[in-house]
């Protein structure tokens, strides 16, 4: 076996838990192959016999070009978040595609990702090398090229960012929570009955537009009304996740984990009495979105945190 044959399958043995970690930082799984891949390259370009722990070495390869990833993306003049155009909304089953990265995205949290993509560059990065894969802050400042006292700050900043500030009681958000989950779980599955038993008699839906098929209404009264809606466009729910949003138990819809839309309720008498689909790039911006669970770890094939770049 020659020596690059065996940095490569050393190389392969770490690449799906490189993947993971480029993955959580850039929130795209093709940008994310290609940072694995770059890593590669410059790992073939160098004295192998130099490097003391490969597995650190390449963390922090990667660790710096998904920064550089992230840099040059927010350079660049935002892309419209919401109806970018109405097909792409009304298209859910292309939207969700390719099916892998929809599945990844459902294994690391929809929520989490769209709450990720709000982060600054180096937040991100401080925050998913320190709090979904434990490196320490010592190792995360040079990279960021701050102090580890600064480093700390910035993956403090984003985890209070990432955690939110709920605007309404533990005991009330829990009985929202209950609420949309129920709702999210009938849509799914298109139990017209178990919609009616969460949706008040005479609850309201409301939409943007470009989430409508051509000629729906854009506003919607009664129960059984906005339940049959709900029924017809249930293929959308699969890619939805319930999130706080502005403080309340909403959900975020976000094929691949990028934001498509984001659904509000208000919640009265133990029924949903309102919800509201928004779409609209402007008003999503400026929604506060953040998560109702705790942060999910990488997977890390049973090693512990502090482990899994060992």
């Amino acid at each position: 076996m020659d020596e690059l044959t065996g940095l490569a399958e050393r190389f392969e043995e770490r690449r799906a838990l490189l993947l993971a970690l480029a993955y959580r930082m850039l929130g795209s799984l093709s940008e994310a192959e290609d940072a694995v891949q770059e890593a590669w390259l410059r790992l073939s370009r160098t004295d192998a016999a130099a490097i003391d722990n490969l597995a650190a070495w390449l963390r922090t390869v990667v660790s710096r070009i998904c920064l550089d990833m992230l840099r040059a993306r927010a350079a660049r003049p935002e892309e419209p978040v919401g109806q970018q155009v109405p097909d792409a909304v009304r298209g859910f089953e292309e939207a969700g595609g390719p099916e892998d990265e929809v599945l990844l995205a459902d294994s690391v949290g929809r929520a989490l990702l769209v709450v990720l993509d709000t982060l600054g560059p180096a937040e991100r990065v401080a925050f998913v090398l320190h709090d979904m894969f434990a490196v320490p802050f010592e190792q995360i400042a040079p990279l960021l090229e701050r102090s580890p006292v600064a480093a700390k700050k910035l993956a403090s900043r984003a985890r209070r960012r990432v955690r939110g500030t709920p605007a309404v009681p533990v005991a009330e958000l829990g009985e929202q929570r209950a609420l949309v989950e129920a709702f999210l779980a009938a849509a799914r599955g298109g139990e017209l009955a178990g919609l009616l038993a969460v949706l008040a008699p005479d609850v309201v839906r409301r939409s943007d537009p470009a989430v409508l098929p051509p000629g729906a209404a854009a506003l919607v009264r009664g129960a059984d009304a906005v339940a049959r809606g709900t029924v017809r466009l249930g293929q959308r729910s699969r890619y939805a996740q319930t999130a706080l949003v502005d403080g309340a138990v909403g959900a975020v819809v976000a094929p691949r984990g990028r934001l498509l839309c984001a659904l509000t309720f208000v919640c009265e008498g133990g029924r949903i009495a309102a919800y509201e689909v928004i779409a609209d790039p402007a008003r999503l911006a400026g929604l506060e979105l953040a998560l109702l669970d705790p942060v999910p770890s990488a997977p890390a094939a049973g090693l512990p945190l502090s482990q899994q770049f060992a």
